[in-house]
């Protein structure tokens, strides 16, 4: 198949601005396809002030769009970046993006979220219109740019270089969906005949996501195993009913990992390099993280370690339940993350009573996460859903051996020990609960406790394939099929 001209739509993208795994999926995924012979651009916001945290300098195109929105003007230059061979186009509204958070302060969102990122899509849109070649597939992802596929179709039709792309829209979590209240509809000119329940209407309100899902030409989520639960009623977030009826343009692509920049085999920040063939630098990482954390240094010392965002979401309640039984049993805990303040709470009072046993860093330390992955020797993520998850694919690149809820991509890219020993990388557990979680930790202490199975255990998961390149395969099919190619 002749190369794609394929534009990613984003309202984030690593290394330019990122709050979660999203950018790490609109960062990365382009450069796979790109590897596979398609041309790339990235399309997304120009947050100045995380643009200037990065360090990295944007160029400008010498190109203004003007769009009017809510009645007013508003003046948006383009600027572009080039980085190992991949463009990112960066739209300029620093009346609506300069700020300092990308989508709200810390635990809140913008008012007017609904205005920048429709604003940011319709520039978008007539950005992509000025590319050089005509453009195949539009991809968009998340509520943000969720309305781009009901624009192309009713107020873009006419730009010759977009009229005939193709749509893929892939929602990265469910429970964000873009809700707004209906009197945005007028000031921002959208489509009204789009507004009915078979459209982006939703209880009366305007629904980003739906409008994606009702026009898009393909839909995907981030794991097989997400896009069968979000039919469901407990995982469909009230929108399942009307999944139902487009699951024959919906499936399920799981996410990879930049393996380059996360390889235990090269990485600076840890105390020693390792890999499937030689594990001894692993030891070297344990015994540091151990003094980091004010631990007594012994190899025979079960370490349990956890990155998250301490939110419902993330079954951290589950790892409370449990934190002071699995002290009295000896094991050493490691936590990183922030977010819910009761919890982070908890956390302190844990660590401050229990320090040879619990360590909490409050925040977000790339470095020091990094350790942690290389140092643990099992990593926990009880999540109650998880579109993809990164965090299993990370502890699994560098040897730690994941105890994880049998939930979305946790299910898919993990192999459970209980159901295929000769093959397994981790270990499931399925009921959300602390009782079925101490379970499955327990299975995982037995297996650890045995030397040469965890070996056989570790082995796997440092050899496991996590790249980009099998996912990004099954998109230039999915790409394909759209164009009937």
């Amino acid at each position: 198949m002749a190369g794609l001209n394929i534009v990613f739509i984003a309202s984030e993208a690593s290394p330019l601005a990122k709050t979660g795994g999203l950018a790490d999926v609109t960062g990365s995924l382009p450069r796979a396809l790109m590897n596979q012979g398609h041309e790339l651009t990235i399309i997304m916001p120009y947050y100045r002030r995380q643009m200037q945290q990065t360090g990295i300098e944007a160029t400008s195109m010498h190109s203004t769009i003007e769009m009017w929105a809510d009645g007013v003007r508003h003046h948006c230059p383009l600027h572009q970046v080039y980085l190992d061979g991949l463009r990112y186009i960066l739209i300029e509204q620093d009346a609506l993006f300069n700020r300092d958070g990308i989508y709200g302060p810390p635990g809140g969102a913008y008012e007017d979220n609904f205005l920048r990122f429709l604003l940011f899509s319709r520039v978008a849109l007539e950005a992509a219109a000025q590319l050089d070649r005509p453009v195949d597939i539009l991809h968009c992802h998340d509520w943000q740019t969720g309305m781009i596929p009901v624009l192309l179709k009713t107020q873009y039709q006419h730009q010759p270089k977009i009229a005939h792309a193709k749509t893929v829209y892939t929602i990265h979590n469910l429970a964000y969906q873009g809700v707004f209240p209906v009197s945005w509809m007028h000031r921002l000119g959208l489509p009204s005949h789009h507004f009915h329940p078979g459209g982006f209407e939703f209880h009366g309100q305007i629904n980003c996501m739906k409008a994606a899902i009702a026009d898009a030409d393909a839909l995907t989520t981030v794991s097989p195993t997400y896009a069968e639960e979000i039919l469901t009623p407990e995982y469909g977030c009230h929108l399942e009913g009307f999944l139902h009826h487009h699951t024959s343009r919906l499936s399920g692509i799981v996410n990879g990992l930049d393996i380059e920049q996360w390889d235990p085999e090269t990485d600076t920040q840890i105390a020693a390099c390792y890999g499937a063939n030689h594990i001894t630098g692993k030891k070297q990482c344990k015994q540091e993280l151990q003094q980091h954390c004010n631990f007594p240094v012994a190899a025979d010392i079960p370490v349990l370690t956890l990155i998250s965002r301490l939110a419902d979401q993330k079954g951290i309640d589950l790892v409370l339940a449990n934190a002071g039984r699995w002290i009295e049993r000896g094991y050493q805990i490691v936590v990183l993350g922030s977010g819910d303040s009761h919890t982070e709470h908890r956390l302190h009072e844990l660590a401050n009573h229990h320090p040879s046993n619990m360590y909490f860093w409050r925040g977000f330390n790339e470095t020091l996460a990094r350790q942690i992955y290389a140092g643990g020797d099992i990593f926990l993520m009880p999540s109650r859903f998880e579109p993809c998850g990164l965090g299993q694919l990370m502890a699994m690149r560098y040897g730690t051996v994941p105890v994880v809820r049998a939930t979305g991509g946790l299910k898919d890219t993990v192999i459970d020990h209980a159901v295929d020993p000769a093959h397994a990388t981790g270990f499931h557990f399925s009921d959300a609960t602390p009782h079925a979680f101490d379970e499955a930790l327990e299975s995982a202490i037995a297996a650890y406790r045995q030397p040469h199975h965890w070996a056989a255990i570790r082995t796997r998961t440092l050899k496991r394939d996590s790249s980009w390149d099998a996912s990004a395969a099954a998109y230039s099919t999915l790409y394909a099929r759209l164009l009937g190619r």
